[in-house]
Parts: structure tokens; C-alpha cells; sequence
């Protein structure tokens, strides 16, 4: 433990409506806020520290992480199936330079302690002995009500925090099975989560009624989903749904489908057929909208 922290939207031709208008608008902001650097951001002081977060469950041992003075709006980190590691803290770490007090747990807490991988990229997808370490892991956080449980603890935490300014909205972001945890968090805390980030994210619609994308007339947030290649193209109608259903709901939500594979923003993802399947270029365009997202939606 850090000794800075004490744990604890007249014509058809014309008109537009109120969603489409909302929609344009973050579409036009996104583009125009990831081109603008934040200012003295590498110069900001950071405090980190090992935390727990009580949760209905268990205790949870997370990362918290946050400029040292001030205080900032909070940020939820949904790591990948990876769970809390030095990759996830990496983020974490660059996001609090953009002026934000950011909340990483371990996904995995009912099973193990983190870090279960230190570094994902020796993880061999194509082998079943290291796929079958994945289920015990994964399980009990996907497991229906699970995720939003912990939502509610993690932005409980974050709002009893004297380095998050409750009068401002919370983000939170996610990678691979992270992406539909975002979703369920800001449809479990619709009040307070202003923002919500997927990249590379799994599951988010599915034929059950149980699916992430079913979940859009309960946010208030502004969403961004960033879809992987190869992602697109094993359910390419996966983006119509998302689109529709957030449309429906009047939720401004921006889908875009990247040139990059699964994992795309994650450093040490593991190489798939011998290439890489991080992708610096696409990683910090990523990177660009979601700080843009921030910076509109949370301030």
C-alpha cells in the first residue's frame, strides 16, 4: 500500500432528430478531441496502491490508481481475460495522466488473487491445456448478475474515495471480456457511469435475453465500441444489432470495426500464427477516442 492512499437529438431533407443529432455530435467531438494532446499530462504525479473492495461476494484486490493532488473523476478498468496485470495497470497508469482516479480489480477474486498471468503473452490460445485455465476464471465473473454486483461495489469505492469528485460522472472501459462487463456496469449503475469504452469486446450480442446489447435502454451513458476484425467477421451482424439497439434506446453510441484482430490494444497479447496481435497504430487510435469520450462525457 501506497502511503499517499489510505485504502479504504421542417424537412425530411433538414430535420434532424434528437438522437441522430446526439449521435452526430459524438461522432464529430470524438474525431475532433483524440486529435488534441492533453496538456502537461506526462508531468502529473501519480499515487498507486494495492486496494480491497468489498463486494457481496468477497473482497476484491484491485489497483488504485490517481494523480497525487486533486481530485478527478473516477474511471473503472474491466480488464481482458488476462485479469489485474502489469499490462492493465499500464493503462490505468496512463489514463490517471489524463486527469482521471482509476479503479483496476481483479476480475478473478472469487477464484484467485492477482496477478494470475503476469504476462499474457507466453498464454497459447491454441492449447487446450492453457485454454482450460481460463473457465474457473472467467466463469463466476460472467456468471449472470455477477458483473453487476461488482459494478456496484467498484463505483461505490471509487465515490468514497477523496481523489474522485462525485459531482462528475464515472467512466469505465473494458478489453475482450471486459467490453460486455462495461455494458452491464453502466446499465447497473445508470446514474453515475457517464461513459463506457469497449475495445476488442466479446459477447456483446448474443441470441439469449440475457445479452449485453439488450441492456441499452438502461444507460445513460455515451458508448464507443470498437470491434476487431475478425471479430466482424465471425458475427457481422453483431454491429447492426448493437447500432439498432442503442438507436433505439436514444443511447449516443459510436460502433467502429477496426482493420486489427482480437486483442489489438493490449501489449502483451500473445502472438497468433507468428504475428502479433497488438497493433501499435490502431492501439493509440483507440487510445485517442477513448480519451476523447472522457474528456466529453466526464470532463
Amino acid at each position: 500500500m501506497s502511503e499517499d492512499v489510505k485504502p479504504n437529438e421542417a424537412t425530411q431533407k433538414t430535420a434532424v432528430s434528437r438522437r441522430e443529432f446526439a449521435a452526430v455530435s459524438l461522432v464529430a467531438g470524438l474525431a475532433a478531441v483524440a486529435g488534441a494532446p492533453a496538456a502537461d499530462a506526462a508531468e502529473l504525479p501519480l499515487t498507486e496502491a494495492g486496494v480491497t473492495v468489498k463486494t457481496p461476494d468477497g473482497n476484491c484486490d484491485a489497483a488504485f490508481i490517481h494523480p497525487t493532488t486533486g481530485v478527478y473523476p473516477g474511471v473503472l478498468i474491466w480488464p481482458d481475460a488476462g485479469g489485474l496485470r502489469p499490462s492493465m495497470r499500464q493503462f490505468a497508469r496512463r489514463i490517471a495522466l489524463e486527469g482521471y482516479a482509476v479503479l483496476v480489480p481483479n476480475p478473478f477474486y472469487r477464484t484467485a488473487k492477482a496477478p494470475v498471468f503476469e504476462d499474457l503473452s507466453t498464454f497459447d490460445f491454441d492449447n487446450p491445456a492453457d485454454r482450460a485455465k481460463l473457465p474457473p476464471l472467467t466463469g463466476p465473473v460472467t456468471a449472470a448478475g455477477a458483473a453487476e454486483k461488482d459494478a456496484v461495489a467498484y463505483v461505490a469505492f471509487l465515490d468514497a474515495q477523496k481523489e474522485v469528485d462525485k459531482r462528475r460522472k464515472i467512466g469505465t472501459q473494458g478489453y475482450c471480456m471486459g467490453g460486455s462487463l462495461v455494458v452491464r456496469t453502466a446499465a447497473a449503475v445508470p446514474d453515475r457511469v457517464g461513459a463506457g469504452a469497449s475495445f476488442h469486446g466479446g459477447g456483446l450480442v448474443a441470441d439469449n435475453p440475457n445479452s449485453p446489447h439488450l441492456l441499452a435502454p438502461k444507460i445513460k451513458a455515451r458508448m464507443y465500441f470498437g470491434i476487431a476484425a475478425n471479430d466482424d467477421m465471425r458475427q457481422p451482424d453483431a454491429k447492426d444489432k448493437l447500432k439498432a439497439a442503442f438507436a433505439a434506446a436514444n443511447v449516443p453510441a459510436e460502433i467502429e470495426v477496426y482493420a486489427s484482430l482480437h486483442g489489438w490494444c493490449v501489449p502483451d497479447m500473445p502472438r497468433q500464427n507468428g504475428m502479433p496481435i497488438y497493433n501499435m497504430a490502431d492501439a493509440e487510435r483507440a487510445w485517442g477516442m477513448l480519451v476523447a469520450l472522457y474528456k466529453m462525457a466526464l470532463g
